[in-house]
């Protein structure tokens, strides 16, 4: 069944090319477990309407590719951006917080991975939560902060759009992962890769 659905979505992501080949190419994207000794932190933001009501979610997972806990905040009018920093802080405060030494951090907003790795130039304007992310990664422990694509962040999305229905603006812990959540963190635990379409860059 699984060999079928990913073979009919390959299928229409030829298509598409078919009609539209100029300078793409096909690659297949997943979640990538992080090495032994190290955790992973998948984080994501959201928004609906007229940026009325935005949220964030994110998860922690082993080496083993195995569920830690995650994590949803409802967080109010704000945009996109500002929901995915908000992902990010609060992942990276818990994972302080509990002491965990070897952190890699994915998120699939490229803007914020460059704000918070330095990689653009913000014009002397620091949004407060990116010097809070700046503070947080300039303590002592080891983390890594990587762009990854939608299709590698699909957990993180479910709980980041998850969020928005939760009744209280607390940060909600997630110790056991909801039961609609099992299908794409068993795609992530068995190394499932989605096809994308992504212009080539000469």
């Amino acid at each position: 069944m699984i060999q079928s659905y990913s073979k009919n979505i390959e299928e229409c992501t030829y298509q598409h090319l078919h009609r539209n080949p100029q300078n793409r190419e096909i690659i297949h994207v997943g979640w990538n477990r992080p090495p032994e000794g190290w955790i992973k932190l998948n984080s994501d933001g959201t928004c609906k309407g007229n940026n009325d009501v935005s949220g964030c979610g994110g998860l922690f997972r082993n080496s083993d590719g195995r569920w830690i806990k995650g994590y949803m905040k409802k967080i109010g009018s704000c945009d996109a951006l500002h929901a995915e920093m908000w992902g990010v802080y609060l992942g990276l405060e818990m994972a302080w917080r509990d002491r965990i030494p070897q952190l890699i951090v994915e998120s699939d907003s490229k803007l914020l991975i460059d704000m918070i790795t330095y990689n653009c130039n913000l014009g002397g304007i620091v949004p407060i939560l990116v010097k809070h992310i700046h503070n947080l990664l300039s303590m002592d422990w080891q983390v890594q902060v990587l762009h990854t694509l939608r299709e590698g962040n699909r957990s993180a999305d479910w709980l980041a759009n998850n969020s928005l229905s939760l009744d209280s603006y607390r940060c909600s812990m997630v110790e056991s992962p909801p039961n609609d959540l099992h299908s794409l963190l068993f795609d992530d635990f068995f190394g499932v890769y989605m096809p994308k379409s992504v212009r080539i860059v000469f």
